[in-house]
Order: structure tokens, then C-alpha cells, then sequence
């Protein structure tokens, strides 16, 4: 098949020449799109995250040979959650070339973390079976680049670690409210609250309910931690 304009040109920021171009029109048809001839991009999505986790463990192995399991498994889940995917999805332009339903293009599809990840992994899929595992893991490697770097020596969750804050000090887990949502159904606002059982607060707004948590939890435990040394 030949691929449409738009495609050849998200071929070329992708970096990559297909052999098998259906494979990348594939990867970015979206289920809301699919028809009985028309494929969706959920089986490679299934397969391209399995790659993307098989080369990003090896490449935090090699950067950092002494690090413990403790430490390497944090990194690795903030390398490779739907938020990264989504980030690195939008850097090179993805949700530009998605193929949506109606419905799902007029609520924003092109937007979303969760289509954005999930048509990121179908595209690495592609790369996978277009040509092999070397092909996908120089796609991953140039595509993630200083992220893999610069991820935080300990890059646990806010949430997470604010919990173990407390919990190391006596206090119940911090408590979660959602205070408001706003905006349109294809753009909303979430504003969430988190306290301790102490009393301090802080609260957020993100695109999603969970950014606004880990948002909140970022800011209330630096707040803490700042106060206490």
C-alpha cells in the first residue's frame, strides 16, 4: 500500500522507512476508526509495550551497573508510563496523524495521554516487526534520549513517597479530595486537595485527576520536607 502524505511525512520525523507501510497505518488507526477491513492498533500497542519495556530495562542497566533493583525499578516505570509515551508522542507529532472516530476526534482524542501512549507503543510495534529488535531499540533509545539520563535517581511517585513520609513520621496516609473539574469534556481542568492527618495542604490542577494528585503530593512533600531539613 502507499502511504498518504501525512504519513510519509510522519515517516520521516519518525525516522524510520517502512517495508511494510500497512504496518504503520495500522499503528496509528485507533479502535474508534476500525472497521471488519480496517485493523486498530491494540494488538501492537500490546506488543509495543513489551519492546519498549525490554529495551528501556536493558538501557537503565547499562547506564547505571551498580544500581539495586530498589532503585532501577522506579526509573523504569516513570520511563515507560503512559504519560512518557504520550510526551514523546507529541514530540513528534503522533496525534497529528492518529486515525479517530468521529466522536472520539471531536472530544479531543488527539489530546489524550492514554491514545497518545498507546498509538506510541503501536508505532515502536511497527518498527518491530517492519525491521527486528535493533531497528526498534535505536528508534526508542533516539526517541527517549535524555530521558533515560536524567530520570531521577529515585523516581518513585509523588504519592508514594509522600505516604512513606508520613507513615516514617506516625501520620495516616495522606487524604485525597477532588475539589472541582472544569472546562470541556475535551480539555478539563482537575483540581484535587491533598492533606495530612497534621493539617498541611496543598492542592493542583492538571488535565487529569491523577496529575493533580501527584502534582499536589509534589509540592505538599517538598513543602514538608523543606520545613523539617
Amino acid at each position: 500500500m502507499k502511504l498518504s502524505a501525512d504519513l510519509r511525512d510522519f515517516q520521516t520525523r519518525l525516522g524510520h522507512d517502512f517495508a511494510r507501510p500497512d504496518l504503520l497505518s495500522r499503528a496509528v488507526t485507533h479502535s474508534s476508526f476500525s472497521s471488519p477491513t480496517r485493523s486498530d492498533n491494540q494488538r501492537l500497542e500490546f506488543l509495543g509495550d513489551r519492546v519498549l519495556g525490554l529495551v528501556m530495562a536493558e538501557a537503565l542497566m547499562a547506564a547505571d551497573r551498580g544500581a539495586a533493583e530498589g532503585l532501577l525499578a522506579p526509573r523504569f516505570n516513570a520511563l515507560v508510563r503512559k504519560e512518557t509515551c504520550a510526551d514523546v508522542a507529541r514530540g513528534i507529532g503522533l496525534g497529528d496523524v492518529l486515525k479517530l472516530g468521529r466522536s472520539e476526534m471531536m472530544s479531543g482524542g488527539r489530546r489524550k495521554d492514554a491514545l497518545l501512549g498507546d498509538a506510541m507503543e503501536a508505532v515502536i510495534a511497527a518498527v518491530y516487526l517492519d525491521a527486528g529488535l535493533e531497528a526498534a531499540r535505536a528508534l526508542v533509545l533516539r526517541l527517549w534520549g535524555g530521558r533515560i539520563g536524567a530520570v531521577e535517581a529515585d523516581a518513585r511517585d509523588a504519592k508514594t513517597s509522600l505516604q512513606e513520609w508520613a507513615q516514617a513520621r506516625g501520620q495516616t496516609p495522606p487524604v485525597y479530595t477532588a475539589l472541582g473539574r472544569a472546562g470541556p469534556d475535551h480539555e478539563p481542568v482537575f483540581t484535587v486537595e491533598v492533606r495530612l492527618a497534621s493539617g498541611e495542604a496543598e492542592q493542583a490542577q492538571a488535565g487529569t485527576k491523577r496529575a493533580a494528585e501527584q502534582t499536589a503530593a509534589k509540592a505538599l512533600l517538598a513543602r514538608m520536607e523543606g520545613r523539617n531539613g
